[in-house]
């Protein structure tokens, strides 16, 4: 079988190392300066690039072009590149297969491969010889039977914002298909694959992000799915309490092989340059040892910590029908169910419009709009509230004052769609700002649902809290805390940048600045992390 098929790193290298017209995932912005000829380009990479960024400087000197890179996650990338909204020179992101699917608008001009890391399951040394797992062949079945055993828990980031999450999610589902060559979404063991996605206790937006959360949340984890480049650095950072076996399942997953993409042809020349630079031996083992990705080099050695595993790569599926249904199905059947809480402000500086034709609280009902199906792009389509998805919507001011939660029965169902739509509709400005009050009914009502289900708190606030409870005190009572829920703050117009990272730092959540940001977008950034 095609999905069974073990392929050497040889294979893999050689097979890397040809140029293809596969497209790249993208999104920021960036402009292409078409008529321009300076020696510039304009990058948009994924965020797990961002460690390239000390090695810019010695490409720009080598070559001569400028690289201004900015970041995005895979889907919405390839989103804003296709609708025209980013027109980034060149896209470098962990596969451009995606993208290729249905680039019928011909924007892929060249694509060539610069390194490689396969998506791998890191498993706690203790956990690993628990389960046998040291020195053995471990399928992605046999993690099945440890997350039904209740023996295996895990992180792994969502197929809807991270490319590792996508790649996991392809793998894992040829590992539960019973069809020939190609994955029909038919023949999956649906059950199967629900009882393999039980396990996943962590989720994230992004593979640096988990990586981080994981090490905080190392002791209720036993393992994580990400690139081998993010395993491979924790390790070698030495800050986790124990160092993470890295289990390359037989099934395998999507390998990245980081494509340079060119968008702009006029950019051609600079772009060949940077290529035929980053793919020189020196510079490949420069990557190598910073990044702990590997060459796509045949030539250049494999560091020790590769050791000689054979690689194994999941062929991505043929059509782009076929990966949108398997990231719908993960969604609304597989994973765990989510229960997510908005905690709203709509005190009197909502109105404001910080010099655009919107208010602040119109920003929040165009968010709350994407939520429920007002965007009809593909990350659109993603951020809509799931099929078995609890919404708890909390809205305040001196005190709270919308309270209501709703139960999404299907997808897309119109019940809760036009419910919530009614409450955004309804939002007036007015009153003090009671933060941690709001937040505090926002916990105690998670602690009444013991449905089990994944939960996560966006708080999203225009300013410093004046009313009830303070920021030290609801720190140190989050602290005392059984029941621990990551926190989402939204900081806009003259909230406390400062004061809102206190309550993800504590939380273990992470901060949004949609000041920078539309704030729909924003909401579509949360939605990996639910």
């Amino acid at each position: 079988m095609m999905f069974n098929k073990f392929v050497s790193l040889l294979a893999v290298i050689t097979m890397a190392a040809s140029l293809t017209a596969c497209g790249g995932d993208s999104s920021s912005t960036s402009s292409s300066n078409s008529g321009d000829t300076d020696h510039h380009l304009s990058v948009l990479a994924g965020s797990e690039l961002k460690d390239i960024e000390s090695l810019l400087p010695e490409i720009q000197k080598a070559t001569g072009v400028t690289i201004d890179v900015t970041y995005a996650g895979t889907l919405s990338g390839i989103d804003s590149i296709e609708s025209g909204a980013q027109t980034p020179d060149v896209a470098w992101f962990a596969q451009n297969h995606y993208f290729g699917l249905t680039d019928t608008k011909h924007l892929i001009k060249k694509s060539t491969q610069t390194m490689i890391s396969p998506v791998i399951l890191g498993v706690k040394e203790s956990k690993a010889k628990e389960l046998g797992w040291i020195g053995k062949s471990v399928s992605w079945k046999d993690v099945e039977i440890a997350v039904a055993n209740k023996k295996f828990r895990y992180a792994m980031t969502s197929p809807t914002t991270s490319n590792s999450g996508l790649a996991a999610v392809i793998g894992i589902t040829s590992a539960f298909t019973h069809s020939g060559d190609a994955i029909k979404t038919k023949d999956v063991n649906q059950q199967k694959l629900t009882e393999f996605f039980t396990g996943q206790k962590l989720l994230s937006g992004s593979s640096g992000w988990l990586a981080d959360a994981y090490q905080k949340s190392e002791s209720d984890l036993d393992g994580m799915i990400n690139y081998e480049s993010v395993i491979l650095a924790l390790n070698d950072g030495k800050s986790l309490q124990q160092p993470l076996v890295p289990i390359y399942p037989q099934e395998g997953s999507v390998i990245a092989d980081y494509p340079l993409v060119l968008l702009n042809g006029t950019k051609s020349d600079d772009y060949q340059k940077v290529v035929a630079f980053i793919r020189t031996a020196d510079f490949q083992k420069e990557i190598m040892a910073d990044t702990h990705r590997r060459p796509i080099l045949p030539q250049v050695t494999l560091a020790p910590e590769f050791g000689h595993r054979l690689l194994v790569d999941s062929p991505f599926p043929a059509s782009r029908a076929t990966v949108d249904t398997m990231i719908n199905d993960y969604l609304n059947k597989h994973r765990l169910a989510a229960h997510t809480f908005y905690v709203l402000d709509k005190t009197g500086s909502m109105q404001s419009t910080d010099g655009t034709d919107s208010t602040r609280i119109q920003k929040v009902q165009d968010a709350l709009g994407v939520l429920t199906g007002s965007d009809t792009s593909l990350t659109g389509k993603l951020a809509q509230f799931d099929d078995r998805e609890r919404i708890t919507i909390l809205t305040f001011s001196n005190q709270v004052e919308e309270d209501q939660t709703f139960d999404m029965k299907h997808p897309s169902d119109p019940a809760v769609f036009g419910a919530v739509r009614k409450i955004s509709n309804d939002l007036q400005p007015g009153g003090s700002t009671a933060i941690y009050d709001a937040l505090e009914r926002a916990l105690n009502e998670a602690d009444k649902d013991t449905s089990g289900r994944y939960e996560s708190i966006v708080l999203m606030t225009d300013g410093e809290s004046n009313r009830g409870e303070d920021a030290d005190t609801f720190v140190a009572n989050y602290q005392n805390r059984k029941h621990k829920i990551r926190i989402f703050p939204i900081f806009i117009g003259e909230a406390s940048p400062e004061e809102l990272q206190k309550i993800a730092d504590v939380s273990g959540g992470q901060t949004f600045d949609a000041r920078t940001k539309p704030l729909p977008e924003v909401f579509k950034d949360i939605r990996g992390y639910q």
